[in-house]
């Protein structure tokens, strides 16, 4: 699975579309960034609702190449700028945290 079929997979819309497509390693649900930066994965996707820059900083540092914004929170400006600068995909979508998890989880493991 690879960047762009997120949209379709957490029926998502792209907040930053700026971004190298590529493979998905695996996902990471936490909302408490220190808990992100310990445990998540190079190449994995951060599925959260914490929608603020310091989102984008993190999921920087441990080489998550996108961002899935559950529960259709607002997202700031300087959080789409910071994921632009970043090339750090951003989505969007109405779904919960447990379900773009369980969809992400189901079609890596097919």
């Amino acid at each position: 699975m690879v960047i762009s079929e997120l949209q379709a997979l957490a029926e998502a819309r792209p907040v930053q579309a700026e971004y190298k497509d590529g493979p998905i390693a695996g996902g990471y649900t936490s909302d408490l960034l220190s808990d992100v930066m310990a445990h998540a994965r190079t190449g994995d996707v951060l599925i959260t609702i914490q929608a603020h820059k310091n989102t984008v900083a993190v999921a920087g540092l441990v080489g998550a190449p996108a961002i899935v914004l559950c529960n259709d929170r607002p997202i700031p400006d300087d959080m789409v700028e910071a994921a632009r600068e970043e090339g750090i995909a951003l989505f969007s979508t109405l779904l919960s945290q447990f379900e773009v998890s369980g969809r992400l989880w189901k079609a890596l493991k097919v």
